[in-house]
């Protein structure tokens, strides 16, 4: 079990653009201790688990369980959120190491699309010329939230479209 709490906690924090110190700094432990976690050498105290979860947006039995969490998934109608507490969240990392974070609330994304605005102008990437921002918006209305856009170029740049 230490070894894939040790590989989550690994990939979460790269998820989040997180180096070792900075994670330790937030948790409020060692460099040593999170470099520990990650090779399976030891476990982060249980008392560190909801904050840790807390921290990389997932629930701790995410955070413990062996089964990956659906990248895209359906919400039942009595458990969604409604569309003005969903954020769209634009994901761009270049193999040139460049990684741009957005994360836009979903009423300034309507607005947008009432202005006739596209996802390039908002990001300044053309890699997201491609993707219908209003399609993403007909899907969080109907429930659907998740990694719903993966692109990887030939030049190893990858963008991610998510909707929390």
């Amino acid at each position: 079990m230490a070894i894939v709490l040790g590989k989550r906690i690994s990939e979460l924090r790269k998820e989040k653009g997180l180096t070792q110190d900075e994670l330790s700094e937030k948790l409020g432990v060692s460099p040593q201790a999170v470099s520990k976690w990650e090779n399976g050498l030891s476990y982060p105290d249980i008392t560190l688990l909801p904050a840790i979860a807390e921290l990389f947006g997932v629930t701790v039995d995410e955070l413990l369980s062996v089964s990956p969490k659906r990248e895209t998934m359906m919400v039942p109608v009595n458990e969604r959120k409604g569309i003005d507490d969903l954020i769209l969240k634009v994901i761009i990392n270049s193999a040139d190491g460049d990684k741009v974070r957005i994360n836009l609330p979903m009423p300034l994304i309507k607005m947008a699309i009432e202005m006739g605005m596209k996802l390039p102008q908002v990001s300044g990437n053309d890699a997201l010329k491609g993707i219908d921002v209003e399609q993403v918006l007909v899907l969080a209305e109907k429930g659907v939230i998740g990694r719903l856009v993966e692109i990887q170029s030939a030049d190893g740049d990858t963008v991610e479209v998510v909707v929390e």
